[in-house]
């Protein structure tokens, strides 16, 4: 049992999957950690520094199996450093031999920043892998629905007719840029740090640079033009990433949300049998997934904030700011990795009403089509004027309770420029999509080319 709710055995599932929680558990990040300090050696025995020997002695006892976490959590309180106990307890299981050499020269962010590169990576793999399948679950229902109309709403009320497909292809479109940014940005945060004390690798001498390319080739990383220690811009760009995702899929959630309403009643959430919505009200069907995916949304982006508060810091060095990363990273990471989980759940079973959309369309009089008639009278009298004609007649129609024909064809201003005819034509929902499907298209034909 754990004092987050991401460690709950009850509410975990809700807060992170178990694929991220095993990186960022005490296993998985002393794991992680091992790994880094016998590449790091294995590099340095690459350049002439460390005896290789040691180094595959090092390598051979990189296993967080061989340490007792408790007494590495006891040396850590009691020394208070960040790594020393982890150091502490590692070098009484490795030979002596090889003591001295391990984390030779290195320092604490040596070691956690290039872990956070690790984690980007591995992370990164994992956004790349769902963003994919929650885009795919978007397009699916852009393709399915290309033209079951719908009410496009602005500022919350009906206004003109959209399909649902279009709606879906928005929600597409998003997320697929946030596959190019994570592609493009890669390059960027997952790179090594190896700096020593203040980042000018002086421990080291003429074999620095050399190492920094050894240990970054061990690693599979990049290689920074200069060391990171207090240039965070990197953990902000990829926690900002990350708060964006997870803002699109909050966005996509809240209009679920709201769709499902039974009021409006477009689409409902996949329903499994047994699910409750509420223990007082045995009827309800809460919307549990859109729901949540707000909820995570706003978490992660109140961590990417703390990211950025990172940017300023002080000089050569700064704990503040790496420290705070330890706490909000591995968080925003694990709820990325649970939307996305839930996103794909709730838009593989989403269950479109149809028959439904179109009813809204054409409840309320048809007032929702009032822009095309606006349109074919701007065409006789000009469109500001048009604009004021029809104002008056669907205010004056909205009174009097009659439909948006009925307050068209009796206006004398509206019905002496277009007659019923035109009238009619300009209220068919289906004339009122303009480049609606052909946007839905270029959505699904740019989704066949590479990034």
């Amino acid at each position: 049992m754990g004092a987050h709710l991401i460690d709950s055995a009850v509410y975990g599932h809700l807060w992170a999957t178990g694929e991220l929680r095993r990186l960022f558990d005490d296993h998985g990040r002393f794991q992680s950690w091992l790994d880094i300090l016998a590449a790091l050696a294995e590099a340095q025995a690459d350049v002439g520094l460390v005896p290789a020997d040691a180094a595959r002695a090092i390598r051979d006892h990189a296993d967080v199996t061989l340490l007792d976490l408790d007494l590495v959590g006891a040396a850590t309180r009691a020394t208070g450093h960040s790594t020393l106990g982890l150091i502490q307890c590692l070098t009484e299981v490795l030979p002596p031999h090889a003591r001295e050499w391990v984390y030779y020269g290195a320092t604490v962010q040596d070691l956690s920043d290039t872990w956070t590169a690790v984690i980007a990576r591995r992370v990164g793999d994992v956004l790349e892998r769902d963003l994919r399948r929650v885009e795919a679950a978007t397009l699916s229902l852009a393709r399915r629905y290309r033209n079951e109309i719908m009410c496009g709403r602005t500022h919350g009320q009906p206004g003109l007719p959209i399909t649902f497909g279009f709606k879906a292809a928005v929600w597409a479109s998003e997320l697929r840029r946030h596959r190019a940014r994570l592609a493009q940005g890669r390059r960027r945060w997952e790179v090594v740090q190896l700096g020593g004390a203040l980042g000018t690798m002086e421990f080291w001498g003429a074999a620095a640079l050399p190492l920094l390319d050894a240990f970054a080739r061990r690693l599979g990383l990049g290689v920074p033009d200069i060391a990171w220690i207090t240039a965070r811009d990197r953990i902000a760009e990829f926690t900002g990433l990350l708060a964006l995702v997870t803002g699109t899929l909050g966005k996509i959630g809240n209009e679920i949300y709201q769709l499902q309403r039974p009021e409006i009643g477009e689409v409902s959430e996949p329903f499994t049998p047994g699910q409750v919505g509420s223990i007082t009200m045995p009827h309800k069907r809460n919307p549990e997934l859109s729901e949540h995916l707000v909820t995570l949304a706003r978490v992660v982006r109140a961590d990417a904030g703390v990211t950025l508060e990172g940017l300023v810091s002080d000089h050569e060095r700064d704990g503040r700011s790496w420290k705070a990363e330890w706490v909000v990273l591995p968080e925003a990471c694990l709820l990325t990795g649970v939307s996305l989980q839930l996103a794909s759940q709730l838009l593989e079973g989403l269950v479109v009403h149809a028959g439904r959309m179109r009813a809204n369309v054409e409840a309320g009089g048809g007032y929702v089509l009032s822009e095309p008639v606006m349109r074919a009278l701007a065409d006789r009298i000009g469109k500001h004027a048009a604009q004021r004609a029809v104002y008056d007649a669907t205010m004056a129609g909205l009174e009097r309770g009659i439909t948006l024909t009925e307050a068209l064809v009796t206006d004398p201003l509206v019905s002496n420029h277009l007659n019923s005819a035109e009238i009619a034509q300009c209220v068919d929902p289906q004339r009122a999509l303009g480049a609606t499907t052909a946007f839905i298209d270029r959505v699904l034909a740019a989704a066949e080319c590479p990034l």
